[in-house]
């Protein structure tokens, strides 16, 4: 089974044993950021640092000035942590180590276009704007999203991308000192504080026979019962509970139309950018009311789109069944990537990968995702040795 190993150019650039030791795991590609959120990440086997700080979301390579002049909305170089194409050096490393690279794009997530664009923001029903989330179905961010996905994804020798958090993000951030979690809010709780109430979004709920104003005040007096403490039941049956199967279903029309048209937008700007043969996968989620890095999508309709998708398994691998009994419908000759976090620290199983493994294919994978060979300590890297070795 093919595996793919998540690094940071910064994992990379600096540290002469990296791209050999990455090829050593057993893996025969690796996924490289080329455009990344802000994070501050262990390196703890780099010859020069054990920290970097990515201070906001930024581009790792040198953009294109043709390409964003005269855009409101255009990407940030990075800063000391990934400066001039580091994209580009660790990509040749790695390839010189006889690794395939893809390149990883994150996309709907970036705190420091939202704070210095506030009108760009998913608004929710309190009129609490998210900078980290900026509202996909407003015209420019699509612009920017599809224009960004095509710079970024196709770069010099890359075989192939994946995307991240291409569709809806909400209240869930995993932002630096979140303090978000004192109440449970469930599925139902995060979807109705992830809802917008931007202009576009007003516009959209119209069209869906919702008033928005009237839906922000619903919404609001939905959540009361869960900011006490009750729970708010989960799945979309819990979104029903709390809203009324009626107007939750028009809420949800609206941003799965929304979310749809941006995956085909964003995909094909990819695919007219790039070479034949090139690979796009989405990182994606089988229920298309969930928001965040792993958007929520349609099974069926996104395997009509892109080569295949990477699917979040390390509590599980039940997510792939749908995307399995979507190909097994139709959208055959499609990679199913089961993404696997192995750094114990981070809740990782990386002993348990070789049975992990076993299981995501039993359920249709296709291929491994390996979250983060970069961040890892060498004793879970000596345990997915083991396990790819096994596997082999």
């Amino acid at each position: 089974m093919r595996a793919s190993a998540f690094l940071y150019p910064w994992d990379v650039n600096g540290d002469p044993g990296a791209a050999a030791r990455t090829a050593a795991l057993g893996v025969r590609q690796v996924t490289l950021a080329s455009a990344y959120h802000s994070t501050r990440a262990l390196t703890p086997r780099h010859p020069r640092h054990r920290i970097v700080t990515a201070a906001h979301a930024a581009v790792l390579y040198p953009v294109d000035e043709a390409r964003w002049r005269g855009r409101g909305l255009r990407p940030y170089p990075a800063g000391d942590w990934a400066p001039g194409d580091a994209y580009g050096e660790a990509a040749a490393a790695l390839a010189g180590a006889g690794l395939d690279v893809h390149t990883w794009v994150v996309l709907a997530h970036n705190s420091r276009m939202g704070a210095q664009h506030p009108a760009i923001c998913v608004v929710n029903a309190y009129g609490d704007g998210y900078p980290w989330a900026p509202c996909v179905a407003q015209p420019d961010t699509r612009a920017y999203l599809a224009h960004l996905a095509a710079e970024a994804a196709v770069r010099p020798g890359a075989a192939g991308t994946e995307l991240e958090s291409l569709g809806w993000y909400g209240l869930a951030h995993l932002h630096a000192h979140d303090k978000t979690s004192g109440v449970a809010l469930g599925d139902a709780g995060q979807y109705l504080m992830s809802l917008c109430f931007c202009a576009s979004c007003a516009d959209g709920y119209a069209r869906q026979g919702l008033d928005a104003e009237e839906l922000a005040s619903f919404v609001r007096a939905a959540l009361e019962p869960v900011w006490r403490g009750e729970p708010s039941g989960g799945g979309w049956a819990g979104v029903e509970k709390l809203l009324g199967a009626g107007t939750a279903a028009a809420t949800r029309v609206w941003r799965d139309q929304v979310a749809r048209s941006l995956q085909e937008e964003t995909v094909s700007a990819v695919r007219s950018a790039a070479p034949a043969g090139f690979q796009v996968l989405l990182h994606a989620d089988p229920a298309s009311f969930h928001c965040g890095a792993n958007a929520g999508v349609d099974p069926g309709h996104i395997l009509s789109v892109a080569d295949g998708v990477v699917v979040p398994c390390t509590g599980g691998a039940g997510l792939l069944t749908p995307f399995a009994e979507a190909v097994r419908t139709g959208a055959g000759g499609r990679v199913l990537a089961a993404n696997f976090t192995v750094v114990s620290g981070m809740g990782g199983r990386p002993e348990a990968l070789a049975a992990d493994a076993a299981r995501a294919a039993e359920l249709g994978a296709t291929e491994l995702r390996l979250y983060h060979a970069g961040l890892a300590s060498d004793a879970d890297l000596a345990a997915v040795r083991g396990a790819l070795t096994g596997l082999e």
